[in-house]
């Protein structure tokens, strides 16, 4: 019987399918606008927001300077990195950036191919925080304020995370 229930529980595993993005602990190399490689375990002992925008998304616009600025405030203890999700060349979205001027690095992502780590955006902007361990902290679908970033990180700093 119990040879059934495990022999039944590999073959579920095995069609079902598997579900690409959201890891616990994701995986993010790329490579910035500027042409530097940004990693995800480079930057280990931080907390780091990795926030998926677009130029045409009018929450992702309000939202940018508000990030930009928290994270120049916070920048021995957060990083963050924009993926601009988004079909533009990378000549117009320099043009872009410098109208609307970020302190934080930004890469251009595929958006048919989205890091694996990271489900594809149901909207714009998504957010992840991602806790100096590497685990995803939280993730969020709309824009974020700093204020709720700031409760989510002290809440971790005062656990040790």
């Amino acid at each position: 019987m119990k040879s059934t229930r495990v022999l039944l529980a590999l073959l579920l595993l095995a069609v079902l399918p598997v579900h690409a993005g959201d890891v616990a602990q994701p995986v993010l190399r790329v490579t910035t606008l500027d042409g530097k490689p940004f990693s995800l375990a480079a930057e280990r002992g931080k907390w780091v927001i990795v926030n998926f925008w677009a130029t045409w998304c009018t929450p992702c616009l309000g939202e940018m300077p508000e990030l930009s600025a928290y994270v120049a405030a916070h920048r021995n203890d957060v990083a963050a990195i924009g993926l601009a999700y988004d079909d533009v060349t990378p000549a117009k979205l320099r043009a872009f950036l410098k109208k609307h001027p970020v302190t934080y690095p930004v890469s251009i992502v595929d958006v048919d191919h989205p890091p694996r780590d990271f489900a594809t955006p149901q909207g714009l902007p998504t957010t992840y925080l991602i806790a100096p361990d590497g685990r995803v902290a939280r993730k969020f679908v709309g824009p974020v304020t700093p204020a709720t970033l700031q409760a989510i990180i002290g809440a971790g700093a005062a656990k040790g995370a």
